[in-house]
């Protein structure tokens, strides 16, 4: 665990991105082209999963792989944290790093979540969308958010702003050992809960935020956060 007191810069060689992606035909394009065009201190490797899309998205990422993009396909639907998972057992790099495909999430902050990473002050970084420029999201997935928020602080002992947020930078080494379970929307808080069940101190900065309404696409709704809670509830009394 990285004590800010006496922290000092380190050198990553590689940032491994994993992105999950389900019917995103009409982002895909646009994403991808972000994450290739932002300037970084190391090599990056893109890995994208596609989780059962019948929108044509795979049609679409057959023609963007390359030497820096990796496409995986599942047969059927399963979940965002399945995808999760089957980007992260394949990753390379000492860094990484998860990537939402429908653009409310933009690669030009990929630096500010490198910057303490880099200076060697933290081993997690989360990007926050509630302290940086942002288009306002809905009312009550705003209220959601903040709730499963002061669960998790309440629960781990912690003060993180944005538990829910896409945007989780991991040093490596901190995912040694961690098995996630959760499917679904609920690998956020599974992944966090296991993260700090470890003793490791998150460490947030502000990124921009441009949320979509559900005739864009949003595909979480106010049931996953139910079982956001009840993920928060149980590992916080399990052994881990």
């Amino acid at each position: 665990m990285t004590d800010p007191s006496s922290s000092t810069e380190r050198s990553y060689r590689l940032l491994s991105i994993v992105m999950p992606v389900f019917n995103e035909r009409t982002t895909l394009l646009e994403i991808v082209r972000r994450m290739r065009a932002v300037d970084l201190p190391m090599d990056r490797e893109i890995i994208i999963v596609d989780d059962g899309s019948s929108d044509g998205s795979d049609r679409v990422l057959s023609m963007i792989e390359d030497s820096t993009v990796r496409v995986l396909l599942h047969g059927a639907n399963s979940g965002k944290g399945s995808a999760v998972r089957t980007g992260m057992a394949v990753a390379r790099g000492d860094l990484l790093l998860i990537q939402d495909a429908d653009l409310e999430y933009d690669p030009e902050d990929w630096p500010k979540l490198l910057a303490p990473m880099l200076r060697g002050k933290a081993d997690v970084v989360y990007g926050s969308r509630f302290t940086g420029e942002r288009k306002n999201m809905l009312f009550w997935h705003w209220v959601g958010n903040r709730a499963l928020s002061l669960v998790t602080n309440v629960l781990y002992n912690t003060t993180i702003s944005d538990m829910e947020t896409c945007y989780k930078l991991f040093d490596r080494r901190v995912l040694e050992g961690i098995v996630v379970e959760s499917n679904r929307f609920e690998f956020e808080p599974e992944i966090t809960a296991k993260v700090l069940r470890r003793g490791y101190r998150i460490y947030e900065v502000p990124i921009s935020y441009s949320g979509r309404e559900f005739d864009e696409g949003k595909k979480i709704t106010w049931r996953d956060g139910f079982g956001a809670l009840w993920t928060l509830v149980k590992y916080r009394f399990v052994r881990v």
